[in-house]
């Protein structure tokens, strides 16, 4: 009987740790015993015999305290770390900045001064001269040199962020994809220009300002189309931080300008039209030099390829951030411009109109070094995002921002205790009169408009929809 027990097998469930087990017959016990047996002293020789299986399992040992460690910080909740801009970070961003911002102030001013010059040379000959090129000056503004600028802005995003990251094929991509599209742009834009004196007449200006401002804009269609390659290869160098190519270009255009201007207004007698051919010879000038170091140099080797079926893929991309672009940049321009324009309708339509586009011209001055702030610290945050710091970005916005301030207050102070800046632009004592009672004014559109374009420069560096495309890569 007792011997049929020990013979008879007994099924036993031994559960492991989860719900699943397994069934031994008690006949073979002895056999898992001794299997478990041999297992054991197999393992207390590995522990006496390597080191390394004591610090990765007493707890005193190193590996042992990491390991404690790890589980500590997995169980304690994370402290979040808050970044702080320390000053030397401040100092080194700070001469960064400069290096980039000052040259491209010089740019900007030098660009639009260009413009400026014809408006000073056409201003001395006649009232009604200043009065016409003023609201041609305006008018283009509004409708075709606003609008190119707006939609090169878009490359501030592109370029930018891809050459951070490294992608040279794409940055050459948009550059030339842009200076097609602007190009086609500029075709729809000088036809407009053409009937320019019948659309002013229409809203009600003076006929004799709108022939003189439609004469002028004629003989500005070159610069039309000049500007339409100009503002991409801008964007082109800096975005590459190759702002020295650009500064002694604009500059040497400019040098090259005032001469040329003065010559064609007064000493060939061309008037108003001389001044507008001045412009297109200048803009064109610019290009060529730019299109030559763009060839020529080897800092322009890796971003200079021409890639076609690259370029028209690029074009929707393009537009989708290029006409956000525009439209910030021509609503920027357009509330001042339509100012000039709508000073046509006042009693005295010559004197007002020479008053505001004198004022609005000093104030535009100031915006362009605004502008060159602003994309110095454009292509400081696209480059920085690009390459995947955005805590560096969020150091140059704060050093952009301290510099924007400082500039404007002084700028504002000395414009509201000097008086003798609308003599520059008219020798007529009542002009100028009326130009010193507008100075506050001027001050304060001034501090405005200046923090509004650097920060219009910053929007234009930051690309939300690129930075997820790279987040998810």
């Amino acid at each position: 009987m007792g011997e049929e027990r020990g013979q008879q097998t007994v099924n036993k469930r031994i559960h492991g740790t989860g719900d699943i087990g397994y069934e031994v017959d008690r006949g073979d016990d002895r056999l898992v015993l001794a299997a478990h047996s041999a297992f054991l002293s197999f393992s207390c020789h590995l522990f006496i015999q390597n080191p390394s299986f004591q610090s990765a399992l007493l707890p005193g040992s190193s590996t042992g305290k990491h390991r404690e460690r790890r589980m500590d910080q997995t169980l304690l909740p994370k402290e979040e770390k808050r970044w702080v801009l320390t000053w030397d970070a401040f100092v080194e961003e700070l001469r960064r900045v400069s290096c980039l911002a000052a040259p491209m102030v010089v740019v900007s001013v030098t660009l639009y001064l260009l413009q400026v010059v014809s408006v000073i040379m056409a201003g001395h000959l006649s009232e009604l001269s200043l009065s016409g090129v003023s609201m041609a000056t305006s008018f283009t503004n509004v409708t075709g040199f606003s609008l190119l600028g707006g939609f090169s802005g878009g490359l501030e995003t592109l370029c930018g962020q891809t050459y951070g990251a490294g992608q040279y094929k794409k940055f050459g991509s948009y550059t030339y994809c842009a200076i097609i599209s602007l190009i086609v742009i500029s075709i729809p834009v000088s036809v407009i220009w053409t009937f320019m004196d019948r659309l002013l007449i229409a809203v009600g200006i003076d006929s004799e300002i709108s022939a003189v401002a439609c004469k002028y804009a004629i003989w500005l269609v070159p610069a039309l189309f000049a500007f339409a390659v100009l503002q991409p290869l801008l964007r082109y160098f800096q975005t590459q931080s190759l702002i020295y190519p650009i500064l002694v270009s604009t500059c040497a255009a400019l040098c090259f300008h005032i001469p040329l201007c003065w010559a064609l207004v007064y000493k060939w007698e061309l008037g108003n039209i001389g001044g507008a051919l001045s412009i297109g010879v200048s803009y064109w000038l610019n290009v060529i030099f730019l299109v030559l170091y763009m060839v020529f140099s080897s800092s322009c080797e890796k971003t200079r390829g021409l890639y076609w079926d690259d370029i028209f893929s690029s074009i929707n991309k393009f537009f989708r951030f290029a006409f956000p672009s525009a439209v910030m940049i021509c609503l920027e321009w357009w509330i001042y411009e339509l100012v000039i324009l709508l000073s046509g309708l006042l009693p005295d339509p010559k004197l007002q109109t020479s008053v505001l586009s004198i004022c609005l011209a000093t104030t535009t001055l100031h915006y362009y070094v605004q502008y060159g702030i602003g994309a110095a610290g454009s292509t400081r945050i696209s480059n920085e995002l690009g390459a995947g710091n955005p805590q560096a970005a969020q150091a140059v916005v704060q050093v952009v921002l301290i510099m924007s301030l400082v500039e404007v207050v002084a700028v504002s102070l000395i414009l509201f205790c000097r008086h003798i800046f609308g003599y520059a632009f008219s020798s007529e004592k009542r002009v100028v009169d009326y130009v010193d009672e507008l100075a506050p004014l001027m001050c304060l559109s001034i501090i405005m408009e200046g923090l509004q374009a650097v920060l219009s420069g910053h929007a234009n560096a930051i690309n939300p929809e690129e930075n997820k495309e790279k987040g998810k890569q």
